[in-house]
């Protein structure tokens, strides 16, 4: 008999994606209350700084040292992230009025960092953790039960209520970003829109929170027909991403359509449309009749969309 595993590739899908290469060693069972104490005494202990949503960089290196970091300012909600190879890895955030000499540190957003190339894939997948782990703790300085404010504990992977003794941790938020795919052979198209706020001509995957008591499936449908039209039968998982704006999990599928004819979201999609595979690729390769785009490499928009294109982007088996 064969494993359900045969057949699967060497490198998940969901491992060339911007964000996704995390290595770091994040020990969650082994967290307590003196866990970050321990590992900011260790001379290798390194931080990621942020001030406000952009991380800080001297040329290529995002990682500063305990006296280095304190140096530039005050720094708030410490996290330890984990452990490399190298030794322990924490975040924290200066505050947004802290000044910078921008010749020596360079503040930029992980989107710019990650278009750039401007760091190696795993600083990438640890600062989007980083960032999604900060900017829960400033917007979840008070009790939700009580409306008290919340103290800091295992490391930044809990917030606690002295008051009512709830317990907080980190959220993460899934949203489903899909290929409607309709027909088959030469007459087999695919559905992408853009909305407004996109740059001029680029075309993206439709997507939408997931909602409660919802299956990924369930919610792939209900997305494509709420801003397309478009019913979906059968859905196909495809890869996911972390995607730190500021904290959700893309779960990428291919989705069958049912039907061609779009009736468009007009508050949500400036324009939605169905592309040919000879389009899709154009689109990737940049060079389109037409100059429509398709989302940059580090999306994984761009991952669904080159693997029905046929050009990478990996399946899923």
């Amino acid at each position: 008999m064969e494993s359900l595993f045969d057949g699967l590739p060497a490198e998940e899908a969901s491992a060339r994606n911007g964000y996704a290469r995390n290595t770091i060693d994040r020990r969650s069972e082994k967290r307590g209350a003196d866990s970050l104490a321990t590992a900011l005494a260790d001379p290798s202990a390194r931080l990621y700084l942020f001030r406000g949503d952009k991380a800080l960089l001297r040329g290529t290196n995002p990682l500063f040292s305990h006296r280095e970091a304190t140096a530039l300012g005050e720094l708030a909600d410490m996290i330890l992230l984990g452990w490399s190879e190298s030794g322990p890895r924490l975040a924290a955030a200066l505050a947004d009025a802290t000044p910078i000499d921008e010749a020596l540190i360079r503040p930029i957003d992980l989107r710019s960092l990650a278009v750039e190339g401007a760091v190696g894939p795993e600083h990438l997948g640890a600062l989007a953790q980083a960032r999604a782990l900060t900017n829960w703790h400033i917007r979840h300085r008070f009790c939700s039960v009580c409306g008290q404010p919340t103290t800091m504990t295992m490391g930044g992977y809990r917030r606690d209520c002295p008051a009512c003794k709830a317990e907080h941790f980190p959220r993460t938020d899934p949203v489903v970003i899909m290929l409607a795919i309709h027909g088959k052979g030469a007459e087999e198209r695919c559905l992408l829109g853009r909305q407004a706020r996109f740059i001029p001509g680029m075309y993206s995957c439709l997507a939408g929170f997931l909602e409660p008591g919802e299956t990924i499936e369930d919610a792939v449908r209900r997305e494509t027909f709420e801003e397309a039209g478009i019913r979906v039968g059968r859905v196909r998982y495809h890869a996911s991403q972390p995607w730190p704006f500021p904290a959700s999990l893309m779960i990428g599928c291919h989705a069958e359509a049912l039907n061609r004819d779009i009736i468009r979201d007009e508050a949500e999609l400036e324009d939605c449309r169905w592309f040919t595979r000879a389009e899709a690729r154009q689109m990737l390769a940049g060079t389109h009749p037409e100059g429509i785009k398709s989302p940059p490499p580090i999306a994984i928009a761009n991952s669904i969309l080159s693997a029905w294109a046929g050009m990478g982007g990996g399946a899923a088996g």
